[in-house]
């Protein structure tokens, strides 16, 4: 489900850079702002895309779960075929049409969506989770098991330690220790949420292991239908 007012429409690219101009244009309409407490959440997405074993088509999966349980509400997967060439930051044009195939069988809207990927810690400021929140107006959360842009320090080995990662000196991004003495990963914001909210939420949610459970439950997903499938 999406959220049919305050969205832009999907808009398709012809070449990469007609890609270009597309991010620098809509990265003008993120919103970095917005709070989210915990009575005003009841459904948590995640979301991964992945490619085919064979390279032809794109796998959309976006997880709800309910909060603060975190039990799994539903789970949406969807293929589509790859219309767009493999570009370092231009991913977004490969994967955000089948997430929105995917989101159309969601049974709720989610009141937060956290993604595998990037949000404004992007060259144009216009990354993965960024991109989705604007199409579907969702709270969207970056959070990426690697570096895009920025630079950063090491942050403690405990969880909720953080170092900011700065771009063209501007905070895009914070690594963030999720568990006790575990990699970090890459907080940022996605769109209509702060990014001190969305350290909260990512942190909130990582119960167990390094990703926070949405995006692990999407991940999971996404696998067992790429191993059951001949593609």
């Amino acid at each position: 489900m999406t959220d049919p007012g305050g969205t832009v429409p999907w808009i398709e690219p012809g070449s990469i850079q007609q890609a270009r101009s597309l991010q620098e244009e809509l990265s003008e309409r993120v919103d970095r702002n917005g709070e989210l407490d915990n009575d005003s959440v009841r459904f948590i997405a995640g979301v991964d895309a992945s490619i085919s074993r064979d390279k032809t088509h794109m796998i959309g999966a976006i997880s709800l779960l309910r909060w603060p349980q975190l039990t799994v509400e539903d789970v949406s997967i969807e293929t589509l075929g790859v219309a767009f060439p493999y570009v370092p930051g231009y991913l977004s044009f490969r994967e955000v049409p089948v997430l929105l195939k995917a989101a159309e069988h969601l049974t709720h809207f989610p009141d937060l969506v956290i993604v595998d990927g990037q949000g404004i810690a992007h060259p144009r400021r216009l990354g993965l989770a960024s991109h989705l929140g604007l199409v579907t107006g969702w709270r969207t959360i970056g959070c990426a098991k690697s570096r895009l842009i920025g630079e950063c320090e090491e942050p403690g080995r405990n969880k909720g330690a953080f170092k900011p990662c700065l771009h063209k000196d501007e905070e895009v991004a914070r690594l963030v220790r999720t568990r006790d003495g575990v990699k970090p990963v890459w907080i940022s914001t996605g769109h209509g949420i702060s990014l001190e909210n969305a350290v909260k939420w990512v942190l909130r949610t990582a119960i167990r292991y390094r990703l926070p459970e949405p995006i692990r439950v999407a991940h999971k997903a996404a696998g067992r239908f790429r191993r059951s499938t001949i593609a």
